[in-house]
């Protein structure tokens, strides 16, 4: 170890998830496709909800920032290693890894946070419509957003300074395509216990409270929707949570198997788990909340129309 500690590093190896040149070619260009895909899809969202009137909604508002969000998310991880693919090189500074931390934590939790802000608004919805327009006013939408965005960033700050203080010496390869935090912290040869006990303890916390609001909106969605006389209110009910309930089944589903363990217990089988999350989740959402809504689907073909 006191050899490994006398050089410090200042660039890690992002070896992608496939060290093999045929599949590398392969991995490229299901991320170029998929990336594209990604910001289109969230872009024609975000401009279908600005352009049509009847979808200045809470619900839409909430939609557009979580296009916004996904964009960004993407943005932060598939662009370096498309850019490292093309120019046939696998460093990213250390500097540049740590940006991407704080912008990976920023933007996951962000994620989760606005999940469960669409939630509220869906149990609001349906369990008290009379007073809807009363309790998601244009003010409190905001409101919940920019609380939301402080305490994303908060909690990312706190990680990216407990990452700056560790030490990272000679071993620099990360079984990864981007700087995940896991695969980072078992590179250093400093002691990471803080790091796991806040990822834990603040972590933990900053996960759960979105994640808990989500299932208790959820509860008292379906003990009311259960008390509904027809089936036909039943499905109506149903049919406006169905799109949510699967971006956050996606969503939720990849982060618990991966990010509720040690750091120390990060396999490879976690980096597939991460894909569906960084890659996947905001490659599909456009189409799970196009698809399954038709304010949605009459909003883009008036789109399309115009143009």
């Amino acid at each position: 170890m006191g050899g490994d500690n006398e050089t410090t590093v200042a660039e890690f190896l992002l070896l992608g998830l496939s060290e093999e040149s045929e599949q590398e070619d392969i991995v490229f260009g299901m991320f170029l496709g998929m990336y594209m895909v990604t910001i289109s899809g969230n872009l024609l969202i975000i401009l279908a909800i600005s352009c049509d009137p009847h979808l200045h909604t809470p619900m839409y508002f909430f939609l557009a920032n979580l296009s916004s969000v996904d964009i960004c998310f993407s943005s932060v991880t598939i662009p370096k290693a498309l850019v490292n693919y093309m120019v046939g090189s696998k460093s990213i500074s250390y500097t540049e890894c740590i940006i991407q931390i704080y912008f990976f934590i920023t933007f996951i939790n962000m994620d989760g946070f606005l999940l469960s802000v669409m939630a509220y608004d869906r149990y609001v919805a349906i369990c008290h419509p009379l007073h809807y327009t009363l309790m998601m006013s244009p003010r409190l939408c905001v409101l919940l957003v920019a609380i939301s965005w402080v305490i994303t960033n908060l909690h990312a700050l706190l990680h990216t300074l407990l990452m700056v203080r560790l030490t990272f010496c000679s071993h620099n390869a990360v079984h990864h395509f981007f700087c995940d935090p896991y695969p980072i912290l078992k590179l250093s040869c400093s002691d990471t216990f803080i790091n796991d006990l806040m990822v834990f303890t603040v972590g933990g916390v900053i996960f759960l409270t979105p994640f808990s609001c989500i299932v208790v909106s959820y509860v008292y969605i379906f003990s009311n929707v259960l008390k509904m006389p027809s089936t036909r209110g039943i499905k109506k009910a149903l049919s406006t949570c169905g799109s949510h309930l699967t971006v956050v089944s996606l969503f939720y589903g990849a982060i618990l198997g991966v990010y509720m363990r040690p750091s120390s217990s990060y396999s490879l089988q976690d980096t597939v788990a991460t894909v569906i999350f960084t890659v996947v989740t905001p490659l599909v959402n456009p189409f799970i909340y196009s698809l399954r809504n038709r304010d949605m689907k009459a909003a883009l073909r008036k789109m399309v129309l115009r143009c």
